[in-house]
């Protein structure tokens, strides 16, 4: 692989004219700029990532806020993951994974000009790290929805809608008494904006349809998850919306081996990333999280942002029952 210094000999210059051309800190003749650029080419050389930042003003690289917290779901964030690099490489760009749980990571990295954009995951309603964010010359996108976003671009997916879809899929089906099932307490206690909205959007619609709820907080365990199924039931529900892509396997693990013991049917409405979930032995729906698709159009925001065409917008990917 040709280094700079190869780059220099072909040219006939110095390695520092060979860098002064990239960085274009220095005045250079146009005849040397264009000997410079023609052995580049020739030797199909690329310069260091520190170097064509300099030269383009720009790092193509992006960071990912993606904070390790207790409670989250790594199968899952890494649908999102892969949407993101996959979509920055057609831009020609790198990502850079920062895993802070608070904003000094964020500004870290920022004050270091290590990256020119930010997508930003885990959102909490009331994220604590969104004023860092609207003070950044570099521009974000939220992958989630937090109560108040200012000027700060979001697109998540339409978690209250989902869980309204969820009702009313058990609601048509005749079930009078539903249970949600959803993400592990701690999630939900520090104020996780899907959480909260698919919470609002079940409790809504149980409550338009007469229909009696019960909500329950479950650990990523697949065999807590099938001790709470066996109460839920116990207490009256004939029908669950599932949104805890870990406990799926043990919800359906206790509604199998409850059906072969004769006992009666019980209806399950899944929401998550359908590549995720398991081909149940019992009957269920499926609300389906496109996690690749919403980060590819994260990176597509956030791109334009760069480019100054795109101005601050939120978005919403709608969902379906399958």
């Amino acid at each position: 692989m040709a280094g700079i210094q190869d780059v220099a000999r072909q040219a006939g210059v110095s390695q520092s004219t060979v860098s002064y051309v990239l960085s274009g800190r220095r005045p250079i003749s146009e005849a040397t700029r264009e000997r410079v650029l023609k052995a580049i080419k020739d030797l199909n050389y690329r310069p260091h990532a520190g170097a064509r930042a300099l030269a383009s003003s720009t790092t193509h690289v992006m960071g990912l806020v993606t904070p390790l917290r207790p409670g989250v779901n790594v199968d899952v964030i890494m649908q999102f993951v892969a949407g993101i690099a996959t979509r920055a490489r057609t831009y020609d760009y790198d990502v850079l994974l920062v895993t802070e749980q608070d904003a000094r990571g964020i500004e870290s990295v920022s004050l270091r000009s290590m990256v020119d954009g930010f997508i930003v995951m885990d959102v909490e309603a009331r994220d604590a790290r969104l004023p860092t964010l609207a003070k950044l010359r570099q521009p974000s996108v939220l992958i989630g929805l937090p109560d108040d976003p200012g000027n700060l671009s979001c697109i998540d997916f339409d978690f209250e809608t989902a869980g309204r879809l969820a009702v009313r899929r058990l609601a048509e089906g005749g079930h009078t008494q539903v249970a949600l099932i959803g993400p592990p307490p701690e999630v939900l206690s520090r104020g996780t904006s899907y959480a909260i909205r698919m919470a609002r959007g079940v409790k809504h619609e149980a409550a338009a349809r007469n229909v009696g709820l019960q909500e329950v907080a479950c650990e990523d365990d697949p065999v807590a998850a099938s001790l709470i199924v066996d109460d839920v039931i116990a207490a009256g529900n004939t029908g669950l919306v599932v949104h805890n892509e870990s406990a799926l396997p043990g919800v359906l693990s206790a509604l199998t081996r409850r059906a072969t013991n004769g006992a009666d049917p019980v209806e399950v409405v899944a929401v998550g990333p359908k590549s995720l979930l398991l081909a149940p032995l019992v009957p269920m729906s499926v609300i389906d999280i496109p996690g690749t698709t919403i980060g590819a159009t994260a990176v597509d925001m956030l791109m334009a942002q760069l480019k100054e065409s795109g101005l601050p917008e939120r978005r919403l990917v709608a969902p379906r029952v399958q």
